[in-house]
Parts: structure tokens; C-alpha cells; sequence
């Protein structure tokens, strides 16, 4: 930041302590314009300093972090598996032994059948089509390429949303144009 931001700044935080009792400025020539313009650039400045110390603590945290959670997940990992591998035994001895409980803890038993899991996406599709099994495909529309095709045209006063080959597309709407603002420095 230099020190015609810091300026800006110190005269924004200056005015803002009185700002309930203070009356709206009001932008009412270039001068008053470029004003404004120089406040924007300003706060935006610090903003981004703001947000650049924060990511970069954000970071050192999240390092700390995965540094400080690795012991403890393969610590989690290890005592989890030794309670899995007794549990195992017990089962065997006793396959009714689905829940083994004490004051600290449960571990549950749950027994998962075989099933069918997707490999190869490709292949899976290929077939469905080529079976005619047409129901298990889902369909949907491209919505950003479609949306370039279509027009506005005025068809008996009325406005209608029409495609390529100039008909009507039911189902869409027709947004009513509006102006935005968007402030750049």
C-alpha cells in the first residue's frame, strides 16, 4: 500500500467513528467521482492485503495441522485394527457377537453381500444402449451450448424464445433485460 492509500484510509476511518450523525455524501461531480474512485482503490488494496496474510497463515495452520493429525491417524489406524482383528476372532467363535460393548466403546459387525459396482463407465453405457435398456440412462440438456442457439423473436406482439429451425422452445423464459453496475479501479 502506499502512502496516498494510507492517506485515503486514515481519512475513511477518521469520518467513520461519526458516520450515524454524519449527512450522505453524494457524488455530484468528476472531482467528487474521482474521490469516490480513489477510496474504492484504497479499501480495495488493503483488501487484498488482508486476504494475502490470511491465505498464507491459512496455509502455515493447515501444515501444522496435517503435520500434528499424522501420528494420531495411523495411532487411530493401528488401535482400529487390532479391535477389528479381535472382533474377527469372535465372530468366528460366535456369529451372533455382532456388537462388542464396554464402558469406552462399541464395535459393530455389519455384513455387506456381494453386489455389482461399475468399473468401466464406457463399457456399462455401450451396453445398456446396445440392450435397449433405455430407462436406467439419464438425460439432460446442455444447457450453456443450447441457451446459444436460441433467439427472441416477436411473434404476434408477443416475445417468444425460438430455436434454430424457428420454433418455439417450451419450457424457457425469457429474462427481461436489466442493467448492472460493476466498479473498476
Amino acid at each position: 500500500m502506499n502512502p496516498l492509500q494510507a492517506f485515503e484510509l486514515n481519512e475513511i476511518s477518521n469520518n467513520s467513528l461519526q458516520q450515524e450523525s454524519r449527512p450522505q455524501f453524494e457524488i455530484t461531480d468528476m472531482n467528487s467521482l474521482n474521490w469516490a474512485f480513489r477510496k474504492i482503490a484504497a479499501l480495495k488494496t488493503q483488501e487484498k492485503e488482508i486476504k494475502a496474510l490470511a491465505a498464507t497463515e491459512r496455509q502455515r495452520i493447515d501444515e501444522w495441522e496435517t503435520q500434528e493429525l499424522k501420528p494420531v491417524a495411523d495411532n487411530l489406524a493401528f488401535f482400529e485394527n487390532l479391535v477389528s482383528v479381535y472382533h474377527s476372532k469372535q465372530l468366528e467363535q460366535d456369529p451372533k457377537a455382532k456388537t462388542l460393548s464396554t464402558p469406552y466403546g462399541k464395535s459393530k459387525s455389519r455384513a455387506i453381500k456381494e453386489q455389482p459396482k461399475p468399473a468401466d463407465k464406457d463399457q456399462l453405457l455401450k451396453h445398456v444402449k446396445e440392450a435397449e435398456l433405455t430407462e436406467f440412462i439419464k438425460e439432460d440438456v446442455k444447457w450453456g451450448d443450447f441457451k446459444k442457439s436460441l433467439s427472441i423473436k416477436e411473434v404476434d406482439g408477443k416475445k417468444v424464445v425460438v430455436d434454430e429451425n424457428g420454433q418455439a422452445v417450451p419450457g424457457v423464459e425469457i429474462e427481461p433485460a436489466s442493467t448492472s453496475f460493476k466498479v473498476e479501479v
